[in-house]
């Protein structure tokens, strides 16, 4: 059975393509932005974070190195994406040593946007970096099968509107004016949206897991309304009703596609956010209990104790608060 625990609630609309559903609350939430003006020759390290990042070249040499795929070289008006934040350095050539961040001059330009300067003779390159935390806990799962590093201009041509809009970022930042940050962060919130589409476009068809699920037309359906709504009084009746199938049907349509039932893939679902929550938000249980629907803290604390084996007031004393996204880096 789901759990009946939570409180009950009007179940949300939902539409009939459920990556549309997935992507449509697509934000990037506290996103830290560095523009950065750099002299060759420089060399930056970025440490592994839970967040994502991401680095545009508006122009001038860059390399980007990651421990799985070596040096590669950027272009101006290339984007990189690294979904899971992983440890990666950025260079204005592959034999440049050190790291040149203590040497650079950095101006806040505001609460979460600065500029990065780093003087001498050498050529010149201008980078867009940001670090960025997903407003939409639907976007989790998929995430986490992502490859560690995308290119926007691998995925270019697969989408009309992906090469305009980095065209449209090198201008941006190349000629900074009033509202810049903003308008690059709101380009930054769609070309990562459309680059996400294209990698789950272009993935390979597969039967079984979370890609096969959120692209079957009745399982998908499903997916994206306990996503959006995990705090909703879900129950195997209802769930059954908006994929439009039988109980028995939708029970071992969805096991045989996720290789669970819905019952543990809601809970786990409720789980991961609220450790989230309880590490990065500063909620208290009893708030993180009333967030994800259930009637009671004690309710909550135990579902989480039975799925997680910790009790939740353990994780948020443990779990160190948000992570430091100083600049961008």
């Amino acid at each position: 059975m789901l759990d009946h625990s939570s409180r009950p609630s009007s179940p949300p609309h939902i539409p009939m393509d459920a990556l549309s559903e997935v992507l449509q609350d697509f934000r990037l939430s506290g996103v830290n932005y560095g523009r950065c003006e750099l002299r060759h020759p420089w060399s930056i390290a970025f440490p592994q974070q839970q967040l994502l990042r991401f680095h545009f070249v508006s122009q001038g040499p860059c390399w980007i190195h990651t421990e799985a795929q070596g040096w590669q070289e950027l272009r101006e008006g290339d984007l990189v994406l690294l979904p899971q934040g992983i440890a990666h350095r950025l260079a204005s050539a592959p034999d440049v040593v050190g790291d040149s961040l203590e040497g650079c001059q950095v101006t806040k330009l505001g609460s979460n946007v600065c500029e990065v300067v780093r003087e001498g003779t050498g050529e010149a390159s201008t980078l867009f970096c940001g670090s960025m935390a997903l407003g939409a806990c639907a976007l989790n799962p998929l995430i986490t099968l992502m490859p560690p590093i995308i290119k926007g201009c691998d995925v270019a041509g697969n989408d009309p509107i992906v090469g305009p809009l980095l065209a449209a970022m090198t201008v941006e930042a190349a000629q900074p004016q009033m509202g810049s940050a903003t308008i690059l962060s709101r380009m930054a919130d769609l070309l990562t949206a459309r680059l996400i589409r294209c990698w789950v476009n272009c993935t390979g068809a597969s039967t079984t897991g979370w890609l096969a699920a959120i692209r079957d037309p009745h399982i998908g359906r499903v997916l994206a309304a306990m996503h959006r709504d995990p705090g909703h009084n879900w129950t195997l009746e209802s769930l059954a009703a908006l994929a439009g199938q039988s109980r028995s049907i939708f029970a071992e349509r969805f096991s045989a596609v996720l290789g669970e039932g819905a019952a543990r893939y809601l809970a786990r679902l409720r789980m991961q956010l609220a450790r989230e929550l309880l590490g990065q938000s500063g909620m208290s249980v009893a708030e993180v209990a009333t967030r994800l629907g259930y009637e009671s803290e004690a309710s909550f604390a135990r579902a989480f104790k039975r799925i997680t084996s910790v009790s939740p007031g353990v994780v948020r004393r443990t779990i160190s608060g948000r992570t430091d996204m100083q600049f961008g880096f």
